[in-house]
């Protein structure tokens, strides 16, 4: 059976019924643990309807009491399930600190925050970051580990991000003040913290029109702004670009293929992405 990377309990630590259970929810290819994944993301969907229909004024004026009922019986089933998790599991630390831990966490807060911030049960929603389980559930995981090629160009190129938004900040702090010098109050632009706003609205050439300046020097400081605007847009697509490309240049494996020669794999592929050929059989 194969064993989830949440800690497999052992047997010689856990009781019968601790072990029984703990496949039951972790383990994604027997009967039951399929059968309880399943039924899990249904519940998932449902709970995130329901609080997706409570935003609707016309839906929530006719079964406001029924979407409430329903979002408490969703949270105690979740907690119910988030407590068991914790229950079987080996390191029930390690496991609320983990990712899906977090996640699962994170779905139940919002109707119990609820109680003392009216409005926080819209934050349900995010129980649909519990879909991702579905990658488990369909034996997907390969796609998971092609997501660490993305997330590790993230972290590589993040210094280099941090620099370029600092620059950012520094052209809309002096064109946010150079606009509220020349247009003033009298023209919409009542401070500076609001004149930055303006300015970052421009530079990122989205353009709300909620402020706009009204002199020729005004909109010529504009105009200014939104080429370098159009001139420095791309320059973080191009950072994560390069360190994307190169992540996916260090996943290649170097072997070469015993059938056909070929190199540059991917790094733990089990078959020559070329002729085919399993590499398993030359092991």
């Amino acid at each position: 059976m194969q064993k989830s990377r949440f800690h497999f309990p052992d047997p010689h630590e856990h009781v019968a019924w601790r072990k029984k259970v703990f496949e039951v929810i972790f383990a994604h290819n027997t009967r039951a643990g399929t059968a309880f994944d399943v039924a899990l993301i249904g519940i998932i969907l449902a709970s995130v309807m329901v609080a997706l229909m409570d935003s609707v004024s016309v839906l929530q004026g006719h079964f406001r009491d029924t979407f409430l009922l329903l979002e408490w019986v969703f949270t105690l089933l979740f907690t119910l399930e988030y407590v068991v998790r914790l229950s079987v599991v080996q390191s029930p630390l390690r496991f609320a600190r983990s990712f899906y831990g977090v996640i699962d966490l994170l779905a139940l807060l919002p109707m119990f925050l609820s109680l003392f911030f009216p409005g926080m049960q819209y934050l349900a929603v995010l129980r649909v970051l519990r879909i991702l389980r579905i990658f488990e559930v369909l034996h997907m995981r390969r796609y998971t580990q092609e997501s660490s090629i993305l997330l590790d160009s993230l972290q590589n190129s993040w210094r280099k991000i941090l620099v370029f938004l600092l620059a950012m900040l520094t052209i809309i702090t002096v064109f946010g003040a150079l606009i509220f010098l020349i247009e003033g109050p009298e023209n919409g632009f009542t401070s500076i913290p609001l004149s930055m706003y303006w300015a970052l609205v421009s530079v990122s050439t989205v353009g709300y029109g909620d402020l706009a300046p009204v002199t020729f020097s005004g909109r010529l400081v504009a105009s200014v702004l939104i080429l370098i605007g159009y001139g420095i847009i791309a320059v973080p697509t191009g950072i994560y670009t390069a360190e994307l490309a190169s992540s996916l240049r260090e996943k290649k494996d170097g072997r070469a293929c015993s059938q056909c020669g070929q190199t540059q794999h991917r790094m733990g592929a089990n078959f020559c992405f070329h002729c085919g050929y399993d590499f398993s059989k030359s092991s």
